[in-house]
């Protein structure tokens, strides 16, 4: 989707990840992507992102919108043009914010749904609640902030777990037409992260035993940024031919 440049600051940023069996992961992909593997598994999980000064690149204020924003994303590969490549898929996106539900997956990558946000925080505790007004959606993040990963995560090391992350910077949104996806990409002029402790997590997403069968997900690690100046860049939608029944 064709966009100006869209600059502001990230307040917060909390990723919260899963490990996945790849055959699970797999079956709730869709058409191209494939799970990008770590370690043996799948990555998914939860980007709760809070925004501020938010404005296209040619306004010479540094004033903006701001917003709370959750986007259930997986790690993928895909092929194009003889290439592979890497990014995320999010298959929903959710926020505090009016207008971006109005102008989500119209004026701007992904459609949006609105959700009710509870955020309480301070220099080293957040708990980040969402319900989404449709139903469909209940996320809970309760952590610490700490110096280290959880010993079973897959990364060997916060530096490592940052390198990945900051490395799927291209993802890929459902639109309201299937087999078609927003292209969006996060540039971060100064990438930053600090590992958390989470207490409690929830997610109707992942806790959806349908689509992940008990002993086919474990929770992993979480990764916390803070202020952080960032550009969203539209990049060309991507098509992938739906089939007949599915």
């Amino acid at each position: 989707m064709r966009i100006p440049v869209i600059r502001g600051i990230i307040d917060r940023r909390i990723l919260a990840n899963f490990r996945i069996d790849p055959e699970v992961m797999a079956r709730n992909l869709p058409a191209p992507f494939r799970p990008q593997l770590v370690g043996g598994f799948a990555i998914g999980g939860i980007c709760l992102i809070r925004l501020k000064a938010i404005r296209p690149w040619f306004f010479p204020l540094p004033w903006g919108m701001g917003s709370e924003n959750a986007a259930h994303r997986i790690a993928v590969e895909w092929d194009d043009d003889g290439q592979t490549h890497t990014g995320v898929y999010i298959p929903r996106r959710d926020t505090d914010s009016r207008l971006n539900t109005w102008a989500g997956g119209t004026l701007f990558p992904g459609v949006h749904h609105h959700a009710r946000f509870t955020v309480e925080e301070s220099e080293a505790h957040y708990s980040i609640e969402l319900e989404s007004d449709d139903g469909d959606t209940r996320v809970l993040v309760a952590a610490d902030v700490t110096d280290r990963l959880p010993a079973s995560s897959v990364f060997r090391s916060v530096a490592e777990a940052s390198a990945f992350f900051e490395q799927g910077a291209l993802g890929y949104s459902d639109t309201h037409s299937d087999g078609k996806f927003d292209g969006l990409e996060l540039r971060c002029q100064n990438w930053q992260v600090e590992p958390l402790d989470v207490y409690r997590i929830e997610s109707s997403y992942f806790e959806n035993e349908l689509a992940f069968p008990p002993g086919s997900i474990q929770f992993d690690c979480a990764l916390l940024m803070l202020n952080i100046s960032h550009e969203w860049l539209g990049r060309p939608d991507l098509c992938c031919a739906v089939t007949a029944g599915a």
